[in-house]
């Protein structure tokens, strides 16, 4: 692939990587990580079987714990095609999934289905992230936090801290 204007230093001819090998170098996953996907695969349901779609949210780390998953369910916060589930709900691969968790939304359609939990690299292999992106952090750093030892804060302290939150007229009216 290397034409004449590809030289070396000593005149010898330079392979130039081809921009469609690059490409697919870029989407393999390393040995851990495919081995890892094998390994939740294999563990993971057979044809005709389903996955419990709290059990799901758990195993791609969605959410922390498999409870809060099944108590996410309850709480109608987990949507499977646009209707609220219960926990057993059985998931196919290619259904949307958004759920509310910690102020979040997250949206994401399953590509695998897995029972076991598995890390991070693996996970976001299992489903396709259409989340929008997550609110920005407030730009203005914590108001609130004192010096160890400083004591009670004083009046004073504490009209300054209203004053620097935007808090001012909030906590008595006008003229008292």
């Amino acid at each position: 692939m290397a034409s004449e204007h590809d030289e070396g230093r000593n005149g010898e001819a330079t392979a130039v990587p081809d921009p469609a090998e690059a490409k697919a170098a870029d989407h393999a996953p390393d040995p851990k990580t495919a081995a890892a996907i094998a390994a939740a695969e294999a563990a993971g349901p057979q044809h005709g079987e389903s996955v419990r779609v709290d059990s799901w949210i758990w195993a791609v780390r969605l959410i922390k714990t498999r409870s809060l998953g099944a108590t996410a369910c309850r709480g109608g916060h987990v949507r499977v095609n646009g209707e609220r589930v219960k926990p057993a709900h059985s998931l196919r691969v290619g259904d949307e999934v958004r759920l509310r968790h910690e102020g979040r939304e997250r949206v994401v359609v399953v590509k695998r289905l897995i029972r076991k939990r598995v890390g991070a690299p693996v996970a976001v292999q299992c489903y396709i992230d259409n989340s929008p992106p997550p609110p920005p952090r407030e730009a203005v750093a914590p108001a609130g936090i004192r010096d160890r030892g400083a004591g009670r804060p004083t009046k004073r302290d504490r009209r300054e801290l209203e004053r620097l939150r935007g808090l001012e007229g909030l906590g008595r009216p006008e003229g008292h």
